[in-house]
């Protein structure tokens, strides 16, 4: 039975009732429950989505829940394969639609490996570990729905020829990363989600020991508690990090790019942010001891 029968996406009028985003999430067509994908619950929802009962009544699905198809499970020596074939199949007129429509450029979107999945008539972003490894794939449906590849592992969204000696700012998602490039950034790295990545990120940081590490959180309660979680880990091996957010009433990066923002403006919150450095103390020895 199809997923449309059964549930709704969220959108712009009707956003999650969970995470209050208008993107990613399903609601129950009885409006009984909700499956999001930001903020988790003691029920699993598939891989990263999580089941949240709207009612005190105790739901109980009339069905089956069944999720969009993914691609055939695709062994992990194939995914780079699979991800240059999705880079061939790239049409530039779309493309440069696609830029439109995010109020992207194409060059940011193409220095993170967009292709184009004919099969799912979605775009491709290839995901990678630290040595530019591709782990798995992340798609993008032209709606803004987002799935990945069966078979691969979240990975990071990693520019390629990416100075080191920069400072290097972290932020969620592909076209976030795309947004930071726009912004005139160079030492950029997209998490695959607002909580992933994590030990992928360290390694970045361990494999690239970056003068300053920059997390720029999204604007919701979720980002900004995955944002700061992970610069609780980095604190151990980075010795500067600092933590940003877009300006008030705008959910992300790209948002704030969409608004207007500039590289000097981005620059004034990471001056002003304070600098986030691991402290330790020793324990005081008791008395008589």
């Amino acid at each position: 039975m199809s997923i449309r029968n059964q549930w709704r996406r969220v959108n712009r009028a009707k956003p999650c009732p969970i995470c209050k985003r208008p993107d990613w999430c399903l609601v129950s067509e009885d409006g009984g429950a909700a499956i999001c994908a930001r903020i988790e619950s003691a029920r699993r929802a598939g891989d990263a989505r999580y089941l949240h009962r709207l009612r005190d009544d105790d739901f109980r699905p009339r069905h089956r829940i069944h999720f969009i198809p993914m691609m055939p499970v695709a062994p992990a020596h194939d995914l780079a394969d699979l991800a240059a074939e999705y880079r061939r199949a790239v049409d530039p007129v779309r493309l440069n639609g696609l830029a439109a429509k995010l109020e992207l450029s194409v060059v940011a979107l193409d220095a993170l490996g967009i292709g184009w999945s004919s099969a799912h008539g979605a775009w491709s972003f290839p995901m990678t570990d630290v040595t530019g490894v591709v782990r798995g794939i992340r798609l993008r449906k032209p709606d803004g729905f987002k799935f990945s590849v069966k078979g691969g592992k979240e990975g990071l969204f990693i520019p390629p020829a990416t100075p080191i000696d920069a400072p290097l700012f972290v932020v969620e998602g592909a076209t976030d990363a795309a947004a930071l490039l726009d912004f005139g950034l160079v030492n950029v790295v997209g998490r695959p989600s607002c909580t992933g990545g994590i030990k992928l990120v360290v390694d970045l940081v361990k494999a690239r020991k970056p003068r300053q590490v920059i997390l720029v959180a999204d604007g919701d309660e979720p980002g900004q508690r995955g944002a700061g979680n992970l610069a609780s880990v980095l604190l151990a091996y980075a010795s500067s990090i600092r933590l940003i957010s877009p300006p008030r009433g705008l959910k992300d990066v790209r948002a704030w790019r969409q608004a207007g923002g500039t590289h000097a403006e981005l620059r004034t919150l990471v001056d002003a942010a304070p600098v986030r450095k691991l402290t330790i103390r020793s324990s005081s020895t008791r008395q008589g001891r």
